[in-house]
């Protein structure tokens, strides 16, 4: 959603509300009638935010973000002693044991497939519009949101089917298309977006964000490629390279000063790094940003005045904690061991105890204090509904740009300059300079700058480390297959059409 449509959205948000496919048999979309809508650009770009705004509930804290994060070494949801959050669908996806019924992976389904959905019937109605000619850029914009809900169906699926037509005839369902071909469909349908797009330097670039420019474009187009040898068997590090090469030109991004300023409320459209975010404010029903309220410890509504006790949920493992060095700013954003107030007075309970976070011992049964947190959203500058924060969601970042394309140039021997990039990243944060280069320090390096940011998953599946590593809960070596989820139960129900994955 963008702060900056206000004024559209609230005129058009009941009439273009979301009504996206949840199951593939669903008879669907909107009711918009092109002789009624879409005669100026405003109209068309207000049912375009109903885009953004499913592709939002995908990209963060829905449960699409949490299965993308679960099974990985940086994100645990322990249930608790006291009584909350246990839940044993995440406990099977901590131990990789994730079965068809899962309930949270078909929440997941939904959710990505509701993307999918609504931005079938907007680009449908956008061409059936008398004025769809002057719509090619609104339309291009669509079609890019539907190729990022196609992408996160590949990537966490692999075999979907892929549909874009507005209504599914029940008699018949679209069946299941392989991991390959949805990579192809994805990658069409992206650079083509991209060439309709304005590019950020063509645009006024606070007036115009959150919305997709030709460069936000480039930069899921690098990620598609980077991963390209999972999802085909096929790698493309040099085309990974050449999207990465295509936002660097520009001149338009560049690291902010600290890691963290990405994350503060404040930030939003003046971001030198932000490449693509989801502007968010509660107090007008424009999404919610609820990572304190998930993430941190009830103490935390002392420490940084809160009007609310924080949920205690969200952790992370000593794993995730022990890849940062103590000189390395970005581990001040994770919360362990005794905590105390900014001015260094200890954090203490009614009792007088001060708050001690440990690592998790027992993840069906931990006590309060277990499990590190990541301050991933900062509270500074925060405007609150209730327990809603108004910190802008980001989905991809200059730094993510610099990260890709060194490990693309590592891939393909050009290990300096790709050295130098990853030491780019690493002084930005103060952490030490490396003399030399691994596979290994790029992936460690990525786990460090994008915590809990949806990367995580699908870079360890990419190097290896989701399959061949333990750690604290997971203990075994785990199949190739084990990469991707199984198609939900209740997805096999509605369409007989879908295939199982394999194993499953």
């Amino acid at each position: 959603m963008m702060k900056i449509s206000h004024k559209i959205l609230y005129a058009f948000l009941l009439v273009f509300a979301i009504s996206g496919c949840t199951k593939l048999d669903e008879e669907q979309f909107g009711r918009l009638s092109p002789a009624n809508y879409y005669k100026t650009e405003q109209e068309a770009l207000s049912s375009v935010l109903g885009i953004y705004q499913a592709l939002q509930q995908v990209a963060h804290i829905g449960d699409p973000w949490r299965i993308s994060e679960f099974g990985t070494d940086e994100f645990i949801v322990p249930g608790r002693a006291s009584g909350g959050w246990f839940d044993q669908n995440n406990i099977d996806m901590m131990n990789h044991a994730v079965r068809p019924d899962n309930q949270a992976i078909g929440r997941a389904w939904k959710q990505i497939f509701q993307v999918i959905g609504t931005a079938n019937a907007v680009i449908e109605s956008l061409n059936s519009s008398p004025s769809a000619a002057n719509f090619k850029a609104v339309a291009a914009e669509a079609k890019a949101l539907r190729a990022y809900g196609y992408f996160y169906a590949m990537d966490l699926w692999g075999n979907v089917p892929i549909a874009t037509q507005a209504r599914i005839d029940p008699a018949n369902l679209p069946a299941t298309n392989s991991r390959a071909e949805v990579f192809r469909f994805v990658e069409q349908e992206m650079i083509a977006a991209a060439a309709d797009l304005p590019s950020v330097t063509s645009v006024n670039r606070t007036s115009y964000y959150p919305r997709l420019t030709r460069e936000a474009v480039y930069t899921a187009l690098a990620t598609l490629y980077l991963n390209a040898e999972v999802y085909t068997s096929t790698a493309k590090w040099a085309e990974a390279n050449a999207m990465c090469d295509n936002v660097i030109r520009t001149n338009a991004y560049t690291l902010e000063a600290n890691t963290v300023d990405n994350f503060k409320a404040t930030n939003e459209a003046n971001s030198k790094e932000i490449i693509f975010a989801f502007s968010i404010d509660p107090s007008r029903t424009s999404g919610s940003n609820q990572f304190i309220l998930y993430a941190q410890p009830a103490l935390d509504q002392q420490r940084y005045g809160l009007p609310f006790a924080p949920a205690n949920g969200y952790s992370t493992y000593q794993e995730a904690l022990d890849r940062y060095e103590n000189i390395d700013n970005r581990k001040k954003l994770i919360e362990y061991g005794p905590q105390t107030y900014p001015d260094g007075r200890p954090l203490a309970d009614a009792k007088g105890v001060q708050l001690n976070l440990v690592a998790v011992k027992d993840y069906t049964s931990a006590q309060d204090n277990e499990g590190y947190r990541v301050l991933k959203y900062v509270p500074d500058g925060v405007k609150w509904a209730g327990s809603s924060a108004d910190n802008d969601l980001i989905l991809t970042r200059y730094a993510d740009i610099l990260l890709t394309k060194a490990e693309a140039l590592f891939r393909t021997g050009s290990t300096g300059d790709a050295l130098t990039l990853l030491n780019q990243i690493r002084a930005r944060s103060n952490a030490s300079t490396l003399g030399a280069i691994t596979l290994q320090n790029i992936e460690d390096e990525r786990a460090r700058e994008f915590i809990w940011e949806g990367h995580r998953r699908r870079d360890m599946i990419r190097f290896g480390s989701f399959f061949n590593k333990t750690w604290t809960f997971k203990t075994t070596i785990d199949p190739v297959w084990k990469g991707i989820y199984p198609i939900p139960t209740e997805q096999l129900g509605s369409n007989p059409k879908l295939k199982q994955n394999p194993n499953y």
